[in-house]
């Protein structure tokens, strides 16, 4: 609980709840990649929206091979980082 200090407005001293962070485009990229990976893997291609696909290739996590596209080493890398931390995620949860 917050106390108010004289001289100031009782607005500035009440604890604003900040809202939930949007995660930036990168992040959700990071997030999706492990879907789209599998997607892929099962030949599912057509169900990751293509802004996606295009996003993937810019960043290297995907590249086209012979009409196809592959999993990057940055990408398996990316796809290993995000399953530590839900691994992490669901450990902590866990306690």
């Amino acid at each position: 609980m917050s106390k108010r200090v004289a001289g100031t407005p009782a607005s500035a001293t009440q604890t604003p709840t900040a809202p939930a962070p949007v995660p930036d485009r990168k992040e959700r990229l990071r997030r999706a990649l492990p879907a789209a990976v599998e997607l892929l893997r099962t030949r599912q291609a057509s169900l990751i929206a293509v802004d996606d696909l295009d996003a993937f290739v810019e960043l290297n996590w995907l590249e086209w091979h012979g009409g196809s596209l592959r999993l990057t080493v940055t990408g398996s890398n990316v796809c290993s980082q995000c399953r530590a931390a839900a691994a992490a995620a669901a450990a902590a949860a866990a306690r």
